[in-house]
């Protein structure tokens, strides 16, 4: 039929699976990182919220 070895088949098929899975698991990495840095910087653009309100009450308190 294609005088290719069977098993010459098998390995580019597997590496076509090895491809895919890689590129996949890449993508899935990417997002779960970037959901972790969206969610540190919230925590810290929350810290510097709490933080800016903290020192104009102080402000205020020894403007009167």
């Amino acid at each position: 039929m294609f005088e290719i070895p069977m098993w010459i088949l098998f390995v580019l098929g597997g590496i076509a699976i090895s491809a895919f899975m890689a590129v996949k698991t890449g993508k899935e990495d990417r997002k779960q990182e970037n959901d972790i840095i969206e969610r540190e910087g919230s925590v810290y653009m929350e810290r510097l919220e709490e933080e800016k309100q903290r020192r104009n009450k102080e402000e205020r308190a020894y403007d009167n």
